[in-house]
């Protein structure tokens, strides 16, 4: 069985709408139809309370609001849903109050934050028709604000200011990207460009000095990452952005490759998750632990579609005349 035909086959609609549609180019309407029923959705909505929350901080790992809101938009959790949008509320509150600001810490003119927080937050507000929302806008003038001078974003209070966090960079060039494309601001898609140069010049992976392996881990994709960052997620939000062609990629490209396995998917190399009651560190969705991981296989494959259909680099200095 081929791998499209495996995630076909899923119990998961997300995965067989996001399958029939990016994969195979059709609109898989039908799948679109029951992504509220499927089991992960239906898991990550479980417990939601009537001020949209799930009953503690938006930031608890990993069953607050904040964390599945990302995993839902990632299940294409479809935009202007309202148990989303009220849980969305709950993330704005937290991400937009004036004791977050006050925390702003600035060492050596460079803010110090984890920005991954508001770049997933804007990233699922423009996924869920919200980017518009003021609140939405005030999120992504605070990333370009904070935006280091290597492209990215840090909070390490005694980071030198010479490299920026692939952790905390990757989710905030992600909802810069996503802003962009649903608001058309200049701005922020000059940023979320930024960025991802940071992340083509290290190939993704490697060290700018010496060409060596920065992280191990990075180089064994897991699912879901949450704020960790790995190859194929720094592959997928370029292949979104239409950068994951470039050829600053091969290299992680060819390491995504090598990690497919015979039957053609991709299996977990590790996991950040538990299964629990979203609280402590556990999650409340069984995201796969034995064998291939759908979630994984599906993006993967995502991934090289997207440096398939790339339309080939244009001639520098144009055309060659005749």
């Amino acid at each position: 069985m081929s791998a499209i035909d495996w995630l076909l086959e899923s119990d998961e609609p997300a995965v067989r709408y996001l399958t029939r549609r990016d994969l195979l180019g059709e609109d898989a309407l039908g799948d679109a139809a029951h992504i509220l029923d499927g089991p992960k959705v239906k898991a990550l909505f479980a417990g939601q309370q009537a001020d949209g929350g799930f009953g503690y901080h938006p930031y608890t790992k990993f069953g607050g609001a904040h964390w599945r809101l990302v995993s839902l938009v990632e299940l294409a959790v479809p935009a202007g849903e309202p148990r989303a949008l009220a849980a969305l509320e709950t993330v704005f509150d937290w991400l937009t109050s004036p004791g977050r600001a006050r925390s702003l810490v600035v060492i050596n003119s460079l803010v110090r934050r984890c920005a991954s927080m508001e770049g997933n937050a804007l990233a699922v507000a423009s996924r869920l028709g919200c980017a518009l929302d003021p609140r939405a806008e005030q999120l992504a003038r605070s990333l370009v604000e904070w935006q280091w001078p290597d492209g990215g974003w840090n909070c390490d209070k005694k980071a030198s200011g010479r490299s920026s966090s692939f952790h905390e960079s990757l989710p905030a060039m992600w909802g810069l990207h996503e802003y962009a494309a649903a608001t058309r601001a200049d701005w922020a898609a000059e940023a979320s460009a930024r960025a991802a140069e940071m992340y083509l010049e290290h190939r993704l992976f490697r060290s700018l000095r010496t060409g060596r392996v920065l992280k191990d881990q990075w180089l064994s994709p897991r699912q879901p990452p949450y704020w960790h960052y790995d190859i194929l997620q720094g592959l997928l939000i370029l292949s979104r952005m239409g950068r994951a062609a470039d050829p600053r990629a091969l290299d992680a490209l060819e390491v995504l490759e090598s990690l497919r396995d015979r039957d053609d998917r991709w299996a977990a190399r590790g996991y950040w998750w538990k299964l629990g009651d979203g609280k402590a560190n556990t999650d409340v969705v069984d995201w796969g632990r034995g064998g291939p991981n759908e979630l994984l296989t599906l993006n993967a494959l995502r991934v090289f579609a997207s440096v398939e259909s790339a339309a080939p680099p244009p001639l520098v200095g144009g055309p060659v005349s005749t």
